[in-house]
């Protein structure tokens, strides 16, 4: 039985079925980043560029849950940990860039962002559903489902953008779109830092009086 906290069955990941979904869904995520990737640069787009970024966050993420399966609590809540600040690292990354190009940067070419935005958005409906029976757990689980639920968001947001670019003519809808997800970034980090701390607690509570 896993070791969890102040949940009623904190699923820790050890299932076949759990681990064949993640395969799914990392090679899904990991697709999609170079789609946008090459697209946003086509585009000209910071919020395609920056939905890319969050795919392949996604990706290794997903890659990481994969390896702590099984592990002890605290190998998961660390691993969490990582989720976590790898999400500041790129919230921070992506606001900064959208700074920086809203200064620097021509209008996106909104044809193409809102193309692959229904693209991405698929692929995320996609993992979304797959994942949708996994979204409650442990640290490591509950921040798969964040992640999937956080993309299909921001695809929906790209896809508004790309309307707001082609209606007012300016790049200010795309800019706003990354900054706004930039600060999704930071607040699925903050969810997981949470539950992380708190599963290294409980571990190191249970794991004293053996030491």
């Amino acid at each position: 039985m896993s070791a969890g906290c102040c949940h009623n069955e904190e699923f820790d990941g050890t299932s076949r079925a759990f681990r064949r979904a993640l395969w799914i869904v990392i090679a899904i995520n990991a697709g999609m980043f170079a789609v946008e990737m090459l697209a946003g640069a086509a585009a000209r787009s910071q919020a395609l560029k920056a939905d890319a970024l969050d795919f392949i966050g996604d990706a290794a993420t997903y890659g990481l849950s994969l390896w702590v399966i099984g592990r002890p609590l605290m190998w998961r809540a660390n691993a969490a940990l990582v989720k976590a600040g790898s999400l500041f690292v790129m919230g921070g990354f992506v606001l900064a860039l959208a700074l920086y190009r809203a200064f620097f940067e021509t209008e996106p070419d909104a044809t193409v962002m809102g193309s692959i935005a229904i693209l991405a958005l698929a692929a995320n409906l996609a993992s979304v559903v797959i994942l949708m029976r996994w979204r409650e757990g442990d640290a490591n689980v509950r921040s798969v489902w964040l992640c999937s639920r956080n993309d299909a968001i921001g695809n929906v947001a790209v896809f508004g953008s790309a309307g707001l670019v082609a209606f007012t003519g300016t790049h200010w809808p795309d800019m706003i779109v990354a900054a706004g997800m930039a600060g999704l970034f930071v607040w699925s980090a903050m969810q997981i830092l949470s539950k992380a701390l708190a599963e290294r607690r409980h571990a190191t509570a249970h794991a004293a009086p053996g030491e």
